[in-house]
């Protein structure tokens, strides 16, 4: 009998006895069974297309696994992932605290204009 194979949203512990790469055992979300790549490898192995967990549950990395199922810890359906924070949401944006529809003052061409002082 073969063992179970994880569903996309499962939450799977994966450690060294799913594979000896894992000697640091990781938290994975899998997406989905890749079973055309699974179909061509050696029996009892399986590729798991996914994404590895943080402590937080959040995703660090997306990737594919070569895993023996045998092996996995199936914990169960992922939790939702988090909603995102508002700067995390939008990355390097800057947050300009002038209110809405009060135009910018253009500083640097008044600057320019008194250093220049006609010395065209």
């Amino acid at each position: 009998m073969s063992p179970q194979l994880p569903k996309a949203g499962d939450l799977v512990h994966v450690t060294r006895s799913a594979s000896v790469q894992f000697i640091k055992p990781i938290m994975f979300r899998v997406i989905r069974v890749l079973d055309d790549w699974t179909k061509t490898t050696y029996d009892e192995w399986c590729w798991l297309d996914g994404y590895e967990l943080d402590a937080k549950g959040d995703a660090v990395a997306r990737r594919s696994i070569f895993v023996q199922p045998a092996g996995l810890q199936i914990q169960g359906p992922a939790p939702a992932p988090r909603k995102p924070t508002r700067s995390a949401a939008i990355p390097n944006v800057r947050q300009d605290r002038r209110s809405a529809g009060v135009p910018a003052t253009p500083k640097r061409q008044a600057t320019q204009a008194r250093h220049t002082g006609g010395h065209g």
